[in-house]
């Protein structure tokens, strides 16, 4: 097959790291890939060996309409037997490039359980007929993007999110020298990593380690990612680490992994803590629960009560108690979310959509 993948940006987020990951097992097939970027380059990318195009759009009308007749021209001279495009702004434009290229197969993925207000759903539900089949990477958010109308329920597919699990797997050499590096002995540290957003809900957990450092005031607190740290509540031995590279020294060296956010799709930060054998705790946000299973504990979004007893909860295991249940999470993603049985999932999705 020639297939197209489309995305916003190549930045360095989860959903961009699984599109090319994806292309990069279908290249590795036999197949023709291309990928396509809405944007320019952007300051901080996923590096890939793939062919990558830029429509190089900005925020307005004419720069919108400018990047579709690009991308027109860029399938004509490909000629692809699928477009595959992920988030809004990419399922928006991949459809609409059918008015001007009709003989396109669009294929769409939801990466969150929100995407915007109402006017997203609108023209979701509006543009619905330009695509074939519309997947989301949790059955979470699928369920919300079929109950807001956006989807009808029986072009709706989930295709959950997969874990490079060979390259998440402890190590405890690497865990002395990463926690040699960032200055700690016995601490306990947690680890939560992802952009600095409204999604992610740092404050939560900002407000949850404050109840966690009243149990235990030398626990530490590592946040990885990109944006702006926020200031609310107590911050003490909080680490705000920026983006960060080695993810898998991070992980060796953190003994527990925290996610507090409002919503998500499917997030591959708390399948690679699993990977490396890392007891979670994570708030009960989109796909989250048919992540973790029982691999992991789950506390109710936005209570940071409850997130702050669900970490304590965690630290109160012995040693051996915690080891256990992170090599339970490692079996759960070797078994249920390798990357390798989910390119076979969607290679035969595709030869079904064409």
């Amino acid at each position: 097959m020639r297939i197209v993948y489309g995305l916003t940006s190549l930045g360095m987020g989860g959903a961009e790291r699984q599109v090319l990951a994806l292309a990069e097992r279908m290249k590795a097939r036999g197949h023709a890939v291309l990928v396509v970027s809405l944007r320019g380059r952007v300051e901080e990318e996923w590096a890939s060996t793939l062919d990558v195009a830029r429509l190089e759009m900005r925020r307005t009308p004419g720069s919108a309409l400018h990047g579709l007749l690009r991308l027109r021209t860029m399938l004509n001279a490909f000629v692809p037997d699928l477009v595959h495009s992920h988030g809004f702004h990419a399922n928006m434009m991949a459809r609409l490039v059918r008015l001007v290229r009709p003989p396109t197969v669009v294929v769409s993925t939801i990466h969150n359980v929100y995407e915007g207000g109402w006017t997203r759903m609108l023209a979701y539900r509006l543009t619905d007929g330009l695509s074939r089949s519309t997947t989301a990477v949790s059955a979470a958010a699928a369920e919300r993007f079929v109950r807001m109308k956006a989807i009808p329920a029986q072009k709706c597919v989930a295709m959950p999110n997969a874990i490079e699990v060979a390259q998440f797997a402890p190590d405890a050499g690497r865990r002395a020298r990463m926690r040699k590096e960032m200055g700690v002995g016995e601490e306990f540290v947690w680890l939560a990593a992802g952009r600095v957003t409204e999604a992610k809900d740092y404050p939560n957990l900002l407000r949850a380690f404050a109840l966690v450092r009243a149990e235990c005031a030398r626990a530490q607190l590592w946040i990885a990612g990109e944006g702006i740290p926020v200031s609310v509540g107590n911050a003490e031995n909080v680490r705000w680490l920026g983006l960060r590279r080695n993810m898998a020294a991070l992980y060796d060296a953190a003994d527990g992994f925290v996610l507090s956010s409002a919503w998500e799709g499917m997030p591959l930060v708390i399948g690679e803590a699993m990977a490396m054998e890392k007891p979670v705790v994570a708030t009960d946000a989109g796909g989250v629960r048919e992540l973790v299973g029982d691999a992991g504990r789950i506390a109710a979004a936005r209570d940071s009560g409850a997130l702050g007893g669900a970490m304590r909860s965690t630290m109160r295991m012995s040693g051996e108690q915690r080891e256990a249940l992170g090599r339970l999470a490692r079996e759960r993603m070797e078994s249920k979310f390798s990357m390798e049985a989910r390119t076979e999932e969607w290679e035969q999705f595709y030869l079904k959509m064409v």
